[in-house]
């Protein structure tokens, strides 16, 4: 081989992980905050907690984490514990979407608190948002929430603000 060096370089990238990964367990679906304002149309009609534990999954692999979905959260191991707290929805297809959700957080590693998130998104509908109903938009606002907070678990700072803030 000419270059051994380059290769073991090679070798040691691919192979390397976030210092945080692991396998986290999170509650499917993410819950409505007890204390949260949110219409009951939206807890009734929307799927955000089933949408958001989904996106999140799906992302975690990307940043080295596994993610354990469960009914009910155990105490051991590292957990996600992860409420909607916030859900707005204004407008409609016809005259214009503004649709907010935020979800906060908080990771436990045995119990132990390793570090807080607040994740915030906000959207108008996007391209053909006149095409969308307002699940469908909620549901996408979700759907970044996920991505972020899977990005933040490959690297989890206490405190964090993700998204739109």
């Amino acid at each position: 081989m000419r270059h051994p060096i380059r290769a073991a370089a090679a070798a040691l990238l691919c192979c390397a992980s976030p210092a945080f990964a692991a396998t986290v367990q999170v509650q499917d679906p993410v819950p409505f905050s007890d204390s949260a304002y949110i219409a009951d149309n939206i807890k009734a009609e929307c799927r955000m907690g089933a949408q958001l534990a989904t996106a999140l999954g799906s992302n975690a692999a990307k940043f080295g984490n596994t993610i354990e979905f469960s009914g009910e959260l155990g105490e051991q191991g590292r957990v996600l514990k992860l409420e909607l707290v916030e859900a707005q929805s204004a407008g409609n297809a016809f005259s214009g979407h503004f649709k907010s959700a935020t979800v906060r957080g908080v990771l436990l590693d045995d119990g132990q608190k390793v570090a807080t998130v607040t994740a915030r998104r906000v959207s108008r509908g996007g391209a053909f948002g006149g095409f969308k109903g307002s699940c469908d938009v909620l549901e996408r606002v979700v759907t970044a929430i996920g991505s972020d907070l899977a990005e933040w678990l490959g690297n989890p700072t206490d405190n964090a603000k993700l998204g739109d803030f």
